[in-house]
């Protein structure tokens, strides 16, 4: 799936909220005579005060969108089972992801908002010219390049499924041209949501994933049964219609006006290219990295990329929750205090943000790995997905548990990167990162085909006694593997380009975290082994985990609670 794919006293932590919500430069004033509209306007315009209620905000967005994506994923699971229905409907998404992926969140998503500032701390109206110059342009490009490839789109998806039989391959050529329309209106979208970022408005951007899943769901429920497996790809490009559209009135308040230019000698445009250059190969690197373990799922047995993306979806769930909205909150912050040459303000969000989401991720991913069977039968298994998709989803979600902590992680921390235009850097990373895990997912699934020491290992670990063929399993071990390279090389390099950046900090939080993280999986194992019944297991496995987990942290005073408790009730 696309992938469903915050801002701003004398110790050091009360320093560190204080710097989050007073030390960034002022907002600036909006044009346009908002104050006469409706309250629904003015809410959708409202603006966040600090990174930690903005990541709130987010958050919530993507939760409630994570569980629309659950449902949704239910009733996939549900309609068409672990099958081969659902291995093309995921192999067709490959490449119409793979242009939203380096074009817009890659690209345009990445870059747009440092330098859409750095205009409109400048010039206003120079701002909303090379906003509207960027949509044109990109318009333009992306209709003339996703037209282009639904010619080649054949040849192209022979390459991506060379285990699909002939009448599956015909299959996903058709669905995949039907979603080609969607990246454009992504592209829209991503433009109008850096807007919203700078000036602060989270709310419309945080709608429109929600929107976009109910989309694809209209296209389950009522696309599917006229016009088969087809309707699912109507309703992705339905979602992402109502994705961009759901941002336009907040865009509008904030001073947009629309101007019909295509300049492409514009300075703004060359600077947006010029950076997207780099991070564009980086997200091309990631991208080809997911067509590559689709390439290797469809050799595998009949389900495996259905099995690989359900697992997938489970995983992300947490890392949209807690990862991307913190990244995705704490950039307009760490831009424009970067730019504004606030050096102790930048570092204090840094380590601040850095901490708050190891501290909310750690034990997330050690309950969602203590709990996998439980969440997978309770999920996804219904309908046609039969108990055998459910061990090996569940045995691949665990292997996921793995890198979560890293995958939530990462995107923050290339937005730090990104926030003093340094695009080069995470891109050779992410480079790195794909051949290494390309390399294991090849090794990993050839080691788990045969009786061994390791997939003995594996086998009891997970639980998979009964399971005749756990190749697939191998992937999400891959990518969890190279996601923990990919944070570590990028801590490493930022560490070695900025000096200083709350190591200290970082540590003692750290070993508080996992120490709590321990004694939660103590509670969680016991509570399994006493209470029984599939709901049960979770309400009272999660909730005696998270509750021991909060009262250790609370004895080990840890100062991420404070600075998550101040950051929230102060807006």
């Amino acid at each position: 799936m696309f992938n469903h794919s915050a801002k701003k006293r004398e110790s050091s932590e009360a320093k560190f909220t204080e710097i989050s919500s007073h030390s960034t430069p002022p907002l600036r004033p909006i044009d346009g005579d908002k104050l006469k509209r409706g309250k629904l306007y003015r809410l959708f315009s409202s603006q966040a005060k600090t990174i930690t209620f903005a990541a709130t905000l987010v958050g919530i967005s993507a939760l409630v969108s994570g569980l629309l994506g659950l449902f949704r994923d239910r009733l996939l699971a549900s309609y068409f089972g672990a099958g081969s229905d659902l291995d093309i409907y995921f192999a067709a998404f490959r490449i119409p992801d793979f242009i939203y992926g380096i074009l817009i969140m890659g690209g345009i998503s990445a870059v747009f908002l440092p330098v859409f500032a750095e205009y409109f701390q400048r010039n206003k109206e120079e701002a909303w010219q090379f906003t509207s110059n960027l949509l044109n342009v990109f318009l333009i490009l992306l209709i003339f390049f996703c037209g282009l490839l639904a010619i080649f789109t054949p040849w192209l998806i022979r390459f991506i499924t060379p285990g699909f039989a002939p009448e599956e391959k015909s299959l996903a050529i058709s669905l995949t041209r039907i979603m080609f329309l969607s990246p454009i209106f992504f592209a829209l979208s991503s433009v109008f949501s850096g807007v919203l970022h700078y000036f602060n408005r989270f709310l419309a951007y945080s709608l429109a994933p929600i929107l976009y899943n109910l989309g694809i769901i209209l296209g389950i429920v009522f696309f599917v049964p006229i016009f088969g497996l087809p309707g699912l790809a109507y309703g992705v490009v339905l979602g992402a219609f109502f994705h961009w559209a759901i941002q336009i009135p907040a865009a509008k308040s904030s001073g947009f006006k629309y101007r019909p230019v295509f300049d492409l000698k514009f300075p703004g445009l060359i600077k947006v290219f010029k950076l997207m250059v780099p991070r564009t190969i980086g997200a091309a690197a990631y991208h080809l990295n997911l067509i590559v373990i689709t390439a290797i799922a469809s050799t595998l047995s009949v389900g495996s990329i259905a099995i690989f993306n359900l697992a997938d979806h489970l995983q992300h769930f947490p890392v949209a929750l807690i990862g991307a909205s913190f990244a995705i909150a704490a950039f307009p912050t760490l831009s424009r205090t970067w730019l504004s040459d606030f050096k102790e303000e930048f570092l204090g969000s840094f380590s601040s943000t850095f901490r708050q989401i190891l501290f909310l991720i750690i034990p997330i991913s050690v309950l969602i790995f203590l709990l996998r069977i439980p969440i997978v039968r309770f999920v996804l298994g219904a309908g046609e997905f039969d108990e055998l998709a459910v061990q090996l989803t569940a045995a691949s979600l665990g292997l996921f548990c793995l890198g979560i902590f890293a995958f939530s992680v990462i995107p923050f921390l290339a937005r730090v990167f990104y926030s003093f235009q340094d695009t080069k850097t995470p891109t050779l990373i992410g480079i790195s990162s794909m051949v290494l895990n390309i390399i294991l997912a090849f090794f990993l699934v050839w080691f788990l085909s045969f009786p061994n020491f390791f997939s003995e290992f594996m086998i009891n670990i997970l639980r998979l006694k009964s399971i005749g063929d756990i190749t697939v399993i191998g992937l999400p071990l891959a990518l969890s593997l190279a996601g923990i390279f990919q944070f570590s090389l990028l801590l490493s390099f930022l560490k070695k380009e900025r000096g200083e950046i709350g190591s200290k900090e970082i540590w003692q939080s750290l070993w508080k975290i996992l120490l709590a993280s321990f004694f939660m999986t103590l509670s969680v194992c016991l509570t399994l082994q006493v209470v029984s019944g599939l709901l049960m297991q979770i309400i009272f496995g999660a909730t005696v985990g998270l509750l021991s987990y909060l009262l250790l942290t609370i004895l080990l005073k840890s100062p991420e609670l404070k600075i998550i408790k101040e950051s929230i009730f102060r807006r």
